[in-house]
């Protein structure tokens, strides 16, 4: 066999080398142009996320249905439903008290009695003027008797036996008055038993054993408190523009601070109606069941007013409202994620959220709260919504991989 000659393989050693130069070169305009595509994408997908996060974002939502449920929440002031204050109806001393604060009692129960030295003479001097006086009335009436039967025989003038007769009339009429002196004082010597007007609780007690009193709210201070706190009246403030919304009977549901998982049940009861021209508001009065005593009367309550829904009525959040020289307006986000602002009409506002009557459909996309000196037109991004163009990155990624 013959061997190939050092011509033949100089020139296949040329070939080979040539062939690997080819490759090396094919290689590294491969890796290049590979390096310049992704530093392309990746400077596509950071302009395209830039762009986004410059975008105001938003949070969107549809106008609620104001005919689920409409409510109206005011603070309120608990008061029992009978309340007196106690005082003294005798002036004098006290010389003892039955029952103090939170004690349970009932009508007629006696709360203290009062010791009354001055009263107890008046009334000896009283019985002893009547005495007098009904002495001197019946003397009188044997008199006049006498008299009037000798004026039958003629013997006496006529004139002697009615002057008999008119002194009897006065004496009589002194006994008379004497008696109801008397009367008085044994009322007013009753009155030296304090004792409870209804059943109900005492709620303050002012005295103590030997204290002086006087009579009267106007000379003295009040004794004891008593109220009624089976049930309790909500004294609550409505604003002027929801008073014909709120007629008697409305329903409402309270709670309070002390128990902040419970809520009672309660009604309007009546409405001053008037508006109060330092507030603008109307009192109106609510009765609550309060069996328990859990309720304490002079407590804040927060109330719930139950009112009757505007028919073909949105609600949206109170911070959706635009405020400006163009009127009360919304922003809407249309489908092209541009603001559309809309000027509404509004029905009520119910504190959190308020009533539109008119100028929003119910598949609107509301801004909840709308960036500062937005219009319409304005691009934004919605809160939770993936941008497009990562949108458009991750599906252009799913490609490349199937």
């Amino acid at each position: 066999m013959s061997q190939p000659d050092p011509v033949s393989r100089k020139r296949g050693s040329y070939r080979g080398l040539r062939l690997a130069g080819v490759v090396a070169v094919v290689i590294a305009v491969v890796v290049v142009a590979h390096g310049l595509i992704v530093r392309a994408a990746e400077s596509s997908r950071l302009r395209d996320w830039t762009d986004a996060q410059a975008l105001p974002t938003v949070a969107v939502n549809p106008p609620a249905n104001s005919a689920n449920a409409s409510g109206l929440e005011l603070p309120g002031r608990l008061e029992a439903f009978k309340r007196a204050p106690i005082y003294a109806r005798v002036p004098g001393y006290v010389k003892d008290w039955k029952y103090d604060i939170g004690a349970k009692v009932k009508a007629g129960d006696l709360l203290a009695e009062v010791e009354t030295p001055d009263l107890d003479q008046q009334l000896a001097q009283a019985r002893a003027d009547l005495a007098t006086a009904q002495a001197n009335a019946n003397l009188s009436r044997i008199t006049a008797q006498r008299w009037q039967a000798l004026g039958k025989t003629s013997l006496v003038a006529k004139q002697d036996v009615d002057e008999k007769t008119g002194d009897l009339a006065a004496k009589q009429a002194a006994a008379n008055s004497a008696q109801a002196n008397v009367a008085r004082l044994v009322a007013m010597k009753g009155f030296a038993r304090i004792t409870a007007p209804f059943d109900g609780i005492v709620t303050a007690r002012n005295t103590d054993i030997g204290a002086l009193v006087n009579a009267g709210s106007s000379a003295g201070s009040e004794l004891f408190v008593v109220s009624d706190t089976q049930r309790l009246r909500v004294n609550l403030a409505v604003p002027q523009n929801y008073a014909p919304s709120v007629p008697p009977g409305t329903k409402a549901t309270l709670s309070v601070p002390e128990y902040p998982n419970k809520t009672y049940t309660a009604e309007v009861e009546a409405s001053s109606q008037a508006i109060s021209a330092a507030s603008g508001t109307t009192q109106m009065q609510l009765l609550v069941d309060n069996p328990d005593g859990e309720l304490l009367p002079g407590g804040y309550a927060s109330v719930r007013l139950d009112l009757k829904p505007h028919a073909k009525v949105l609600s949206v959040p109170a911070s959706a409202l635009i405020v400006n020289a163009n009127g009360l307006t919304v922003a809407t986000v249309g489908a092209d994620d541009k603001i559309v602002v809309k000027p509404v009409t509004l029905a009520r506002d119910l504190g959190k959220t308020v009533e539109i009557s008119s100028g929003l459909a119910a598949d609107d996309r509301v801004v909840e709260n709308p960036p500062d000196g937005v219009v319409s037109g304005t691009q934004v991004r919605i809160a939770g919504a993936q941008p497009k163009g990562q949108v458009a990155a991750a599906e252009k990624g799913k490609n490349s991989k199937g």
